[in-house]
């Protein structure tokens, strides 16, 4: 099954924090993800200039099409980025991991994350979205939507009236499974009508965390999973450290966190939903495909930033290959 990804195109920079007091002096909530302008991003940036600091294409849907090309999966991206040094570096490392992309490219300045991390690996972001946020429906040509078999979208986009709603007729349209992240509970809170109405006309796969579930249904997470999957074909529930709830057809399967030591949960959902969908598209089980979900988000736990890094892929490969040996 061919993936293609469509998702705010951000370069994420990645600063370690020393203690959580920074956040306060800053006035950010930790855990959180605030939108800032482009002097906001700017005087964040220079204020943490002393910290380390680390560059990588990201944004949620940027990283998991990374992750299923690292496993093989043939994926695509679409994305809108700026004629500037960080869009042509985010280009360029996007397809290096083995992405086919499919960048519209606009005056200016591409969007950015800033994701401040926090010595027990919480990560709290500002984002400027910049020309991300500006991708219209109009601009993604039809015979890049008909090279694939699967959508990946994520929630950030409902807020872009000329995206959301026509990619998703599209993409039905057309015949291909839709895979929606709810990306956070403020975009649940803030659209659940829309949510309500869109999720079970146009979703086959919906991914979310415990507070994005409970935000969705009014109920707690470990009886979300169940309740959304009347909805869709598969719900997906992450709950942190207890690991992952999967529900399809009746049938709810848990799959318990790999044991892990916590650097920075960056990137965490991302390459669960990366694993997962690599399972689903080789015909694995739920709990196959969920376990493969686990392994890597384990792996990019231990380790900066929203991507694994290119030693441990070899090892993943191993062990995704013995858990789908079990189909043969």
């Amino acid at each position: 099954m061919k993936i293609i990804g469509i998702g705010n195109a951000l370069l994420d920079v990645l600063l370690r924090l020393e203690s959580d007091e920074t956040l306060a002096l800053m006035g950010v909530k930790k855990g959180a993800m605030d939108l800032i302008d482009e002097s906001g991003m700017r005087e964040i940036q220079k204020a943490q200039s002393g910290l380390q600091r680390f560059e990588a294409p990201g944004g949620s849907v940027c990283n998991t099409m990374r992750a299923l090309a690292s496993l093989g999966a043939e994926v695509g991206y679409i994305g809108k980025i700026g004629n500037d040094d960080a869009g042509r570096f985010y280009e360029a490392e996007t397809e290096k991991a083995g992405v086919d992309t499919f960048f519209v490219r606009t005056e200016g300045i591409s969007g950015c994350s800033t994701v401040l991390i926090s010595p027990d690996g919480e990560r709290t972001m500002t984002t400027f979205l910049g020309p991300a946020a500006t991708l219209a429906d109009g601009e993604i040509p039809d015979e890049i939507l008909q090279k694939y078999d699967c959508i990946y979208i994520e929630g950030y986009l409902i807020s872009n009236e000329k995206l959301f709603l026509p990619i998703l007729k599209r993409a039905k349209n057309a015949g291909l499974k839709i895979a929606l992240d709810l990306s956070n509970f403020n975009i649940v809170n803030g659209f659940r009508d829309m949510l309500k109405e869109v999720v079970p006309a146009y979703v086959d796969i919906l991914f979310s965390n415990e507070s994005e579930a409970e935000a969705y249904t009014g109920r707690p997470a470990l009886e979300s999973s169940a309740i959304i999957a009347k909805e869709v074909e598969i719900s997906v529930v992450t709950v942190g450290k207890d690991g992952v709830l999967v529900s399809s057809n009746g049938k709810t399967v848990h799959q318990a966190a790999l044991e892990c030591n916590v650097v920075d949960t960056t990137g965490a959902g991302d390459n669960f939903a990366a694993g997962f969908l690599y399972g689903y598209s080789n015909r694995a089980t739920l709990e196959q495909s969920a376990e493969i979900g686990a392994s890597l988000s384990a792996n990019v736990i231990e380790t900066v930033g929203a991507q694994i890094f290119p030693d441990r892929w070899a090892k993943i490969k191993m062990k995704v290959s013995d858990i789908l040996r079990l189909l043969a």
